[in-house]
């Protein structure tokens, strides 16, 4: 089975880096630099899309990537944390024949070097994301791309994410999702999952138990 995740907010916490990439860009831009916790909202979707809602017009997004993206590739990136439980979780699943994706709405450019830099590379099949240009920054065109690219079947796979439109994109596609709680998104957002985890070790169980039969007892059985 192919199982895709998210990777801000579900592989790592990007915080640090993140926000502090944004509140540069703000500081560039001479906006008011709001506090950290103000702009937490702004982990996990794609910057064309919540930077207009930041700066109330879409007139200066493109000149605020460029100040994030300044800031972000010169270090920033880098600073962001594994949440405790991911690489036994991903070894697990990898174990149990299982097929991973890295789907992101980072830049791929930069999610690649990111999951190198965190030694999680060699447990993942290919690592997707979006263009510079803004090709695939919706999660649903992701996901389809994904789905073509690397033969998925949307009807046997998961998408695991910690934000609302990881589990919309994953509908649309025919896929189901699996929310994780530990990162930005409420159980309240996440309502719409087939099922939702609070750790990452509790993953294994769950994808298990989501598997049509005769997959599980394969599953089970390398196990």
């Amino acid at each position: 089975m192919d199982i895709l995740f998210d990777l801000d907010g579900t592989l790592v916490d990007p915080k640090p880096g993140l926000i502090g990439s944004i509140q540069y860009a703000l500081d560039k831009l001479g906006r008011v630099v709001p506090p950290a916790e103000e702009l937490v909202w702004l982990i996990g979707p794609p910057l064309r899309i919540s930077l207009p809602k930041l700066l109330g017009s879409t007139g200066h997004v493109e000149e605020a990537i460029a100040h994030y993206r300044e800031r972000y590739v010169g270090g920033a990136m880098y600073d962001a944390i594994v949440y405790d439980g991911v690489t036994d979780t991903l070894a697990a699943l990898r174990a149990a024949g299982h097929r991973l994706v890295v789907a992101t709405s980072k830049p791929h450019c930069y999610a690649r070097p990111i999951i190198e830099h965190f030694g999680l590379s060699g447990y993942f099949h290919t690592v997707h994301g979006p263009e510079l240009d803004g090709t695939n920054d919706h999660k649903a065109d992701l996901i389809a791309h994904i789905v073509r690219h690397d033969g998925v079947d949307p009807e046997t796979a998961l998408m695991i994410g910690d934000r609302e439109f990881d589990v919309t994109a994953a509908a649309c596609n025919g896929m189901r999702a699996i929310g994780a709680t530990w990162g930005y998104g409420s159980a309240e957002e996440l309502a719409g999952a087939a099922a939702l985890c609070a750790s990452p070790r509790e993953l294994t169980e769950v994808v298990l138990g989501l598997l049509p039969p005769g997959l599980k007892d394969r599953s089970e059985g390398q196990g």
